[in-house]
């Protein structure tokens, strides 16, 4: 792992700025005032998508992690464009399991808290939260029905090695 400094001058790790190269920005999507981060360019991108796991794997190894939860029993979420849904197979997670939730960004938390709500739902313990990217500016966002990334980073860890 070779370590560089940032336009900060913080440190970190050098695939970092290869991974964030390689997603692509939308603007305007869904709607208007969204720059959507998609990752398909990421995992159309071999080194990239390799260093992107790399760094997942390097931090969870050795942790006891049961169960890896994606997009996953029903807990509809508000995202900062509208609403949306995740859904997990029944039995899919046992009660007592360590569970980690990855997801390809975190914004707004919305579906990070969705997930975690599912699987405490079952009896699942969340362990950690991981994204490859994550949009600071968002911290702040909040409606009245929904917990966001500032809230959600007091109740449990959520790394992401790409800030955008």
């Amino acid at each position: 792992m070779a370590i560089c400094e940032d336009e900060k001058g913080e440190l970190q790790d050098s695939r970092i700025e290869g991974i964030a190269k390689s997603i692509r920005v939308v603007p305007n999507f869904p709607k208007p005032g969204i720059m959507f981060q998609d990752i398909t360019t990421l995992l159309l991108d071999p080194k990239a998508f390799k260093n992107a796991v790399d760094l997942f794997v390097e931090r969870y190894i050795g942790k006891d992690i049961a169960v890896v939860a994606g997009e996953v029993i029903s807990e509809e979420y508000v995202l900062e464009y509208g609403t949306d849904c995740l859904e997990m197979h029944v039995g899919a997670v046992q009660p007592g399991e360590r569970a980690l939730v990855i997801d390809d960004l975190i914004a707004t938390g919305g579906t990070l808290r969705a997930a975690i709500n599912l699987l405490e739902c079952v009896g699942a313990e969340v362990v950690e939260c991981a994204c490859v990217i994550e949009l600071p500016e968002l911290e702040n966002t909040q409606t009245e029905d929904q917990t966001y990334h500032q809230d959600l980073n007091l109740q449990l860890d959520a790394y992401s090695p790409v800030k955008v």
